[in-house]
């Protein structure tokens, strides 16, 4: 009984997706919209500076931050 359930709950997300899938359409993504206005390029070192180095950095400064504020003794 346990594997007719199962067979029947697979099938339903399996139709619910093909459903979801096909309903959806790639909302005129080659048609420019009032107001839209896409920001220039950012170039390769650009792009690893801002999506890299930043998120790095500031990991970084929030972990020196952490071990100079400790207040924990030192054994």
């Amino acid at each position: 009984m346990d594997k007719k359930n199962a067979l029947r709950a697979g099938a339903v997300a399996a139709g619910t997706t093909l459903m979801m899938l096909l309903m959806s359409s790639p909302a005129l993504a080659l048609t420019r919209d009032d107001g839209d206005d896409p920001a220039p390029k950012l170039s390769v070192v650009e792009t690893l500076g801002l999506f890299v180095a930043a998120p790095l950095a500031l990991f970084l400064g929030i972990i020196g931050l952490v071990m100079v504020l400790d207040k924990s003794k030192k054994a």
